[in-house]
């Protein structure tokens, strides 16, 4: 921080800020996703108060939070999760295992096999694109 970037300044004790107010609660960040998550909220936040500002005739402020949303999106960019073309060819794999076992063919089903420790495992996924594929592949069968 040597070029005195405050906003970036501020993004960071506010992230470390909440990841350990987080560590003292029964849902610590442990993982990429939990991060991703995370930084999400603070940029929805840092988005609302931006609009608020700009509401109540504080253009300075609203450009503020704006470059905190920026630099969050930017820290949110880095976490590497998996594209969609690998989700559905996953996603296909377990369905048509699902069929050849003779399990329902249900939504709710599938989403619980295919978020089991043994189909994506440790995988950094999103699981609203998840649910978007799931929800094609059962509409083609």
């Amino acid at each position: 921080m040597q070029n005195k970037d405050s906003n970036r300044l501020n993004v960071l004790r506010s992230v470390l800020s909440q990841t350990l107010n987080a560590s003292k609660t029964s849902n610590p960040v442990n993982t990429d996703m939990q991060m991703l998550a995370l930084l999400r909220k603070s940029a929805n936040a840092s988005r609302q108060a931006s609009e608020e500002f700009k509401n109540a005739g504080r253009i300075d402020l609203a450009e503020k939070e704006e470059s905190q949303v920026k630099i969050m999106e930017e820290y949110a960019g880095g976490v590497e999760i998996l594209e969609e073309e690998e989700i559905r060819r996953t996603v296909k794999e377990a369905v048509e295992k699902m069929k050849a076992e003779g399990g329902k063919m249900q939504m709710g089903e599938v989403l619980k096999k295919i978020f089991s420790p043994e189909v994506f495992g440790d995988k950094p996924v999103e699981k609203g694109d998840v649910a978007k594929i799931v929800k094609e592949i059962l509409a083609e069968s």
